[in-house]
């Protein structure tokens, strides 16, 4: 069993599995920073000074919460909150990265398809009466000597 698990752990496909997950992540982060660090705060400001990770319902107030708290104000007072402005911010960075992985699976499509050559030209036919492989030229078959 421990030399199955060898062979599976070192394939091609799994080393590649795991190299890609842990540049997704890493790609993930980077979306995470971008979406919060520079395209929500313009968005913000447009819609009027809003911070949307800052945007959420208190269900349950805690003990010592300002009308006013932010969420980690709110949290740590121990209120109950449903954080709508972090899914907007999840949304968004969800779509950048389909986004771009779109892109990508378009862009190795695309290399694909221009790799594949184009077929070639036949060579070669079948005679109808025998049925052996001949030049595409001849006239005349040279197994069973029938005109072509």
């Amino acid at each position: 069993m421990l030399k199955e698990f060898k062979e599976f752990a070192v394939k091609g496909n799994v080393v590649d599995m795991a190299v890609g997950i842990i540049i997704g992540a890493a790609f993930g982060t980077i979306v995470k920073s971008l979406v919060d660090d520079v395209i929500m705060p313009p968005i913000g400001l447009l819609l009027g000074n809003v911070d949307f990770s800052n945007l959420f319902i208190t269900l349950k107030e805690g003990a010592t919460m300002p009308v006013d708290a932010t969420l980690a104000a709110a949290k740590e007072a121990g209120a109950v909150v449903i954080s709508y402005g972090a899914f907007i911010n999840t949304i968004i960075s969800f779509l950048i990265v389909t986004l771009a992985v779109f892109f990508l699976v378009k862009g190795i499509n695309k290399l694909k398809r221009e790799e594949a050559a184009p077929p070639a030209e036949p060579t070669t036919k079948e005679c109808p009466y025998c049925f052996s492989t001949i030049p595409i030229k001849a006239v005349k078959c040279p197994f069973c000597t029938s005109s072509l």
